[in-house]
């Protein structure tokens, strides 16, 4: 056995994910030396005279992304693709011509994010985006393509950021449904992400133009006394670090922001007034190790009055997306006012203000691996991440369950890629195998999920990380098809598994159904004969059209022996009858048609209509065959007697004829059936002209979107007698109509 990829060490967080995407700056490729600017020259005759749907310049706006990218920590490369993607547009084969100037790594990172930037304009001019609902859908677009590129979530972010930028500097109006949508998802994927410089921005921005009357109060009560709270503030940073140093503690204090979306949050979430709101006057401690940071939290104490319940320890306890400080609120003793101290190291504060971001790296320098480097580390970083987008999406599809009922349905698991396989809710490792390829699910024998073997009818979970053992050479089990053993969950799964029994069966059918028929040509001395004119001679498409009916019992051996062995010539043949003019003491001839007022003539029974006892029928004069005998209602008699009405001659059927055994003459006649096809059809139908005792001669067969229209040639003495057979053959199941040709 194998397995697809080594197993993936234990799951970190955000955090852990960080280093080791730094790590991976080193690494460059060709490619991407002076990227940057090679990638705007290739941009700007592209995109220079073209504008958004906002109204900004496209190249403005990319040189405005470019610049977002770089001050979160982007590399060049990703800085560079900024002015590729908005040239998309405007190429034939934009991945082939980004390809060859910049690489695959710079062309799958282009039209992965176009794609996306589609999708989310159509989902806009769709619907409206304060649905819930519809908001989760978006967000798991989003996650399939970052999923694909995890380079698309900064590049989404910063040219979101800069269309509220430009808007806000312009005093453009923006539309209620891109601001939400900027709100509550962007917002929110730059949150889960770490990247806190970027959310509070985007919340802010956001806000603004979706309640621009209470943006400005805040705005305006935060700037009534900015000058007497700055001298404040001033003051008492400079005394903390001050006093913080004289402790050993080498610290650097610095004023918080002040973000308006957040504050307008806990005013209305705790509903307090402006003024008891506690971060507008906050402070940022950062220091050198965690050790230090206790030791400034536990002076910080002493020196002010600490509200008790007001204190979170995200150092022991970081938060889901790996943000990690100490929050703490106190009261100045002096004059009683509140003051937000958050005190963190250094690593902290830079994952605290950028996240994941802080130089996002991984395939920028190859397609191998994720920086192509074997070690596991930046898949890691990348698995870490995309757990937090999936908690993420968990999240709003909790909120959009709970008040439309949807999405419970879905989860999302992880391939030892970091791929992103969307499955039913209780899928198990052999639904997601078969997800991912039908040929890793037929070959499936063992999964760990998140490193640990489980059973392979253990539900999964959101977010974990699933890996299939495999075999070189396998089958599907049938217990999968057992849904009490709960192996199988998706109608996708269960369906492959069933087609390959299904191959299997037939495979078997048409391999008994061969060996028959060349088992019958050695006994009849004919193995040269060639099988695929053989079965269109019967009326198959292909010869294992033909193995497959005989390998089901459907048709018998003996209608191939009749085309195997020529006829012997009669004495008399039935289809030429030598017929004269009974006399008064002579009775018509025993069997075969009476010609009318001729003595000896020959006749044929017409091909084309194929009359038997005791149709009305007409003859015709031939040139060289005797007499045709038709039945009279035959279109082709009826032509024929329209031009040449002078050599039609009155026929009548005469006394039966018998054979040799004394049996009464029997006539070929044919018998259309059209039916809806289904499996067994030429069986039953070929049983009631068994029971029946009516022999059937020959069969022609052909099926088209489900339905059979069948000919049969059957041996008949009397027609009359047809009608009944016929009748039965419309009782069988499916049969639509069955009659005489």
């Amino acid at each position: 056995m194998k397995t697809l990829a080594p197993p993936p060490g234990p799951p970190l967080n955000t955090a852990e994910a960080v280093p080791q995407l730094i790590a991976a700056t080193a690494h460059t490729l060709p490619e991407q030396v002076n990227a940057l600017a090679r990638a705007r020259a290739f941009a700007e005759p592209l995109i220079a005279s073209e504008t958004l749907d906002s109204g900004e310049n496209t190249l403005a706006h990319a040189d405005a992304v470019a610049a977002i990218l770089k001050s979160i920590g982007g590399s060049e490369a990703m800085q560079a693709a900024s002015y590729l993607v908005y040239s998309c547009v405007h190429l034939n084969k934009p991945e082939e011509v980004i390809t060859k100037a910049f690489g695959a790594n710079f062309a799958a990172l282009a039209v992965e994010t176009t794609k996306l930037v589609r999708v989310q304009q159509q989902a806009r001019a769709a619907q409206q985006l304060d649905d819930p609902a519809l908001q989760t859908e978006n967000v798991r677009k989003m996650l399939l393509a970052f999923s694909r590129d995890l380079r698309v979530v900064m590049l989404r972010l910063a040219s979101r950021l800069q269309t509220l930028r430009y808007h806000a500097a312009t005093k453009r109006p923006m539309s209620p449904s891109l601001a939400r949508e900027s709100l509550q998802v962007f917002a929110q994927l730059a949150n889960r992400l770490g990247i806190w410089q970027v959310k509070w921005e985007l919340e802010d921005l956001s806000f603004r133009f979706l309640e621009p009357d209470t943006y400005k109060e805040v705005a305006r009560l935060l700037d009534e006394k900015r000058g007497e709270r700055e001298v404040y503030m001033e003051q008492l940073r400079a005394r903390l670090e001050s006093d913080l140093r004289a402790r050993s503690i080498s610290a650097s204090v610095q004023g918080r922001p002040k973000h308006i979306y957040s504050i307008v949050k806990k005013m209305r979430g705790k509903s307090l007034n402006f003024d008891q709101v506690y971060d507008i006057r906050a402070l940022r401690v950062v220091v050198p190790t965690v050790k230090d940071c206790y030791a400034a939290l536990s002076w910080v104490h002493q020196r002010f009055s600490p509200i008790v319940e007001e204190f979170d320890d995200y150092i022991a306890k970081p938060k889901a997306n790996g943000y990690q400080s100490l929050h703490t609120i106190v009261r100045d003793d002096q004059n009683g006012k509140p003051i937000e101290i958050q005190i963190r190291t250094q690593a902290m504060h830079e994952h605290a203000e950028h996240g994941v971001a802080a130089h996002w790296a991984y395939k920028e320098a190859g397609a191998k691996g994720y920086v192509g480097v074997s070690a596991t580390g930046e898949y890691d970083a990348k698995i870490a991440v995309l757990r937090q987008l999936l908690a993420w999406e968990r999240d709003l599809a909790g909120a959009a369950h709970k008040s439309n009922g949807l999405f419970e349905d879905r989860i999302y698991v992880l391939t030892p890629e970091a791929a992103v396989v969307d499955l039913p809710q209780g899928a198990t490792p052999v639904d997601f195998a078969y997800s991912v390829h039908t040929s890793l699910g037929h070959r499936c024998r063992g999964a760990k999920v998140d490193g640990v073997m489980v059973p392979l009818n253990t539900a999964l979970q959101n977010g974990q990380t699933v890996e299939i053992v495999t075999v070189k050479e396998g089958r599907p089990s049938r217990d999968w098809l057992n849904a009490e053993l709960g192996y199988l969950t998706s109608h996708r799964a269960k369906a492959k598994v069933r087609a390959w029994f299904n191959a299997q069966a037939t495979h078997e059918t048409v391999a008994r159904g061969r060996e028959a028929v060349e088992r019958l040509l050695q006994r009849e001395g004919k193995t040269a004969v060639k099988l695929d004119d053989l079965a269109v001679q019967l009326g198959f498409k292909s010869a294992d059209a033909l193995f497959e009916v005989v390998g089901k019992d459907e048709y018998s051996l003996r209608n191939i022996e009749t085309v195997l062995r020529p006829a012997e010539p009669p004495q008399q043949p039935d289809d030429y009858l030598l017929l004269k003019k009974p006399r008064a003491n002579e009775s018509s001839p025993k069997g075969g048609v009476l010609v009318v007022g001729i003595d000896s003539l020959m006749t044929q029974l017409a091909k084309c209509c194929k009359p038997a006892p005791p149709d009305d029928i007409r003859g015709f004069v031939t040139r060289g065959k005797g007499v045709s005998v038709h039945r009279s209602d035959c279109s082709n008699f009826r032509e024929m007697a329209a031009r040449n009405g002078e050599r039609v001659i009155e026929v009548d059927w005469g006394l039966p004829k018998a054979s040799s055994a004394d049996k009464p003459a029997v006539y070929p006649v044919d018998v259309a059936v059209e039916a809806a096809d289904r499996q067994g059809l030429l069986r039953d139908i070929s049983e009631v002209f068994a029971r029946e005792k009516t022999n059937v001669i020959g069969v022609q067969t052909q099926s088209v979107k489900g339905t059979a229209w069948m000919t049969f040639t059957v041996e008949v003495a009397d027609s009359g007698r047809l009608n009944k057979v016929l009748g039965i053959v419309a009782g069988v199941q499916g049969v639509r109509s069955a009659r005489r040709r």
